[in-house]
């Protein structure tokens, strides 16, 4: 079921950059202020190419003083959400959503392992300074391609110290997944954000450990994947319909957009209802969702519209919808 949000008017107060691109944004909405947990988001509206959408960003911090904080990536190869956001000086007036939570942060675990990639951090800061403030046992892992692109690295490290461990690609770091879910213990969960190949191999480590599936927890980028964003076409043999669907736009936009009648909830590929059947491909399908498993993806029988694109060519797709 699809959350039950609020939407507010808001200013934006101020903005600081945490690293060479990314930005924190301090947001001040009208009404009463409704304090997000750890985990939750705030979708905040965009304008791309003179049209609205809508886009979802991680609350930074315990935002318990009327002012919520979000962290927005730059990103060259995106549908132009970040770069509107990038455009606002403060003064600006926004639109934004209640919070909501698709990563809620469970309590009273004996033990939490957060692991964090790139801008992923920004929950999982979050989570770390809740766990640390109520005396948990936890481990943080941050892994980013430099050290200049560590967010939020340094105000972490100084509120949980020893507790947070940096892994920095240009330095050959590397989490070693399988021994870091070994110490955790028993009944303890991890919770992973970051770019889809981070999740994926948290997923085949969690599955090997034999622990149960329930006590991983994941959230992920709709926009991360194994190829550059790039168009490509969408045939409906059934519709008669052959759709276009622009580098800066999802597949599942471009066919409600066509009058495709879809149906969607996260739009973060993670619960699967946008899903449809692949009847042919021409080209590599870049499966960027976490909600099919490896040997799903591997068969290239369906694919998660909001997230997933089609690498060098066009698909061939089914849907239930008899009439564009």
């Amino acid at each position: 079921m699809a959350e039950q949000l609020e939407w507010r008017t808001a200013k934006l107060l101020r903005t600081r950059d945490l690293t060479r691109d990314i930005r924190l944004f301090e947001i001040e909405p009208a009404g009463d202020f409704v304090i997000p947990k750890a985990g939750s988001h705030i979708n905040v509206t965009v304008q791309i190419g003179g049209r609205p959408d809508v886009r979802s960003y991680s609350t930074v911090g315990p935002c318990t003083d009327g002012i919520y904080r979000i962290a927005v990536k730059l990103l060259g190869d995106s549908r132009g959400g970040s770069a509107y956001m990038w455009s606002l000086a403060p003064g600006a007036h926004l639109t934004i959503s209640t919070p909501g939570n698709h990563f809620d942060l469970s309590r009273n675990r004996p033990e939490y392992l957060l692991l964090a990639g790139g801008i992923g951090i920004t929950p999982i800061f979050t989570m770390a300074l809740a766990l640390a403030e109520i005396g948990a046992d936890f481990r943080v892992l941050y892994a980013c391609r430099s050290r200049d692109d560590m967010a939020l690295a340094d105000e972490l490290g100084e509120r949980i110290g020893d507790r947070l461990q940096m892994f920095v690609d240009e330095a050959g770091g590397r989490v070693d997944l399988d021994a870091e879910i070994a110490r955790l213990a028993p009944g303890g969960e991890l919770y992973v954000c970051g770019p889809i190949g981070m999740l994926e191999a948290a997923k085949r480590a969690w599955q090997h450990s034999g622990r149960p599936v329930e006590q991983l927890r994941f959230e992920t980028f709709g926009n991360s994947g194994r190829f550059a964003s790039q168009p490509f076409k969408v045939n409906i043999p059934r519709l008669n319909l052959v759709v276009d669907v622009p580098q800066n736009q999802t597949m599942l936009d471009a066919l409600e957009k066509a009058g495709v009648a879809m149906i969607s909830d996260c739009r973060r590929g993670e619960c699967g209802l946008c899903a449809l059947h692949i009847l042919d491909v021409d080209g590599i399908v870049d499966h960027r969702d976490v909600f099919f498993n490896d040997e799903e993806k591997a068969a290239n029988s369906k694919l998660c519209t909001c997230v997933s694109r089609v690498a060098g060519g066009s698909i061939t797709i089914d849907t239930a919808d008899r009439a564009a």
